[in-house]
């Protein structure tokens, strides 16, 4: 592999079940350019392979660089990751097992990649840019088609014994709730993520349930995005008031029981859903951990959303590549 340690600029790939971003970033972390492409898992390991390559090579000529210009690429991957070795372990979205990503990358590219868990990669740019690095320890929760998270400890993350900390949206609820993809009952991601609030919504107008997102939608609601649920909140639909008032709660639970577990200095809440439902969420999920946080654990604690949008996976992909390419 070419020396990479002269060049400056680092790239952040946001690696996911529908969609490749990949952005390319000077030393200062200011963004010159990005590329995105769609994932097509079905096809398989290899394509896929060939797809992240492109999204990352589209990127560079985006910029009006060559890649002999970037020094690493760093790559937030869904779920079980082996950061050591480089490996995407399980990722069930993908039906990817044991897959050698950064091996297969740096063939592909001929330059360092270093991989990380996507949610681990999101706290990591989140801390790094919104927060400055300053806060010793951070929750960082993200809330889209599931929910994930990240822990900073002492300033670093957290990875845990099996690598495999952070899985907050797998934190049990409700014993006997409904099924979550992980095969568990009453997972924090089967109740108050964005899958679990469209299913709760169109089970409800199949009973029916009346709500304006059908007049906005039709009666079969294909084309639901958290956006909508938004505009028919403040079209006056208590309905998907109360639904989306409901997840905001159950996220507070989990916001408070997270507090008592480690008492971190801020919590950050990001995703999809939270993005289009800030004005919505943040006021419940923060009065409801307050009441569900331990007397005495809750003072000096923030709880904020984050600004970085789409933004965070690829802020910190280029985290990760800076940080372990000095």
């Amino acid at each position: 592999m070419p020396d990479s340690s002269k060049a400056e600029h680092v790239i952040g790939v946001d690696f996911g079940g529908t969609k490749i971003l990949s952005g390319v970033f000077d030393k200062d972390l200011k963004c010159l350019a990005r590329a995105k492409v769609s994932t097509k898992a079905e096809r398989g390991v290899a394509p896929v392979v060939a797809r992240i390559g492109r999204s990352i090579r589209e990127a560079i000529d985006e910029a009006d660089l060559d890649i002999k210009q970037v020094r690493a690429v760093g790559i937030g991957a869904p779920g079980a990751v082996d950061t050591e070795n480089g490996k995407v372990i399980f990722a069930p979205n993908l039906r990817w097992t044991d897959v050698p990503l950064k091996k297969e990358l740096e063939k592909e590219l001929g330059i360092p990649v270093f991989l990380e868990n996507d949610c681990n990669v999101c706290t990591l740019g989140v801390y790094e840019t919104e927060l400055k690095a300053k806060p010793r320890n951070m929750l960082g929760i993200f809330i889209g088609t599931g929910i994930g998270g990240g822990l900073i400890i002492d300033g670093q993350l957290f990875h845990g014994f099996n690598r495999t900390a952070g899985e907050i949206g797998h934190m049990v609820l409700e014993i006997n709730g409904p099924k979550c993809g992980c095969g568990n009952r009453g997972c924090l991601e089967a109740l108050a993520s964005r899958t679990a609030i469209f299913r709760k919504i169109q089970g409800a107008v199949k009973e029916g349930q009346k709500t304006i997102l059908t007049d906005m939608l039709g009666a079969d609601l294909k084309d639901l995005r958290s956006g909508d649920l938004r505009k028919a909140i403040r079209k006056g639909d208590k309905f998907v008031e109360r639904v989306i008032e409901e997840a905001a709660e159950y996220t507070g639970i989990a916001v408070g029981n997270l507090i008592n577990i480690f008492n971190p200095d801020v919590v950050v809440l990001g995703g999809g859903v939270i993005d289009a439902l800030e004005g919505e969420m943040m006021a419940i999920i923060m009065e409801t951990a307050k009441d569900y946080a331990m007397n005495g654990t809750f003072k000096g604690i923030e709880i904020v959303a984050s600004k970085a949008g789409d933004d965070a996976g690829i802020l910190g992909g280029a985290v990760l590549a800076m940080r372990n390419s000095k």
